[in-house]
């Protein structure tokens, strides 16, 4: 599969996994220059940024494994922009979504509060 489709279904996946997992889904790709957050929700009084990672294979390494600092680090600068529009968050967490479909079975993986 292409990277851009295999991508859209991942998000797609991720935002059915979220509230099936009670998060309130604020927005999708959510873009703030050339910055952007896959996912922002909220769940327990908390804003989370989700950053979502896809895989149909093992060849490249795990989904979560490509979310390096450098990529961190471009999430932050648009989740300080979304937090700077929005002030009345006070909890925020980053996460990490990793979906892996592999032989048609299709595992979540949810990496909770993350920092580079």
């Amino acid at each position: 599969m292409h990277n851009k489709i295999i991508g859209n279904k991942g998000e797609t996946l991720a935002t059915n996994w979220l509230v099936d997992n009670g998060y309130e889904i604020l927005h999708n790709n959510w873009r703030y220059s050339r910055y952007e957050i896959d996912i922002i929700a909220f769940k327990n009084k908390k804003l989370h940024f989700v950053e979502v990672k896809t895989r149909t294979t093992n060849h490249f390494g795990l989904p979560e494994a490509s979310v390096d600092e450098k990529k961190f680090k471009l999430i932050q600068k648009a989740a300080d922009q979304f937090l700077h529009l929005h002030p009345h968050y006070t909890l925020v967490q980053f996460d990490v979504l990793a979906i892996e479909i592999i032989n048609n079975q299709i595992t979540f993986n949810l990496f909770e509060d993350i920092y580079f």
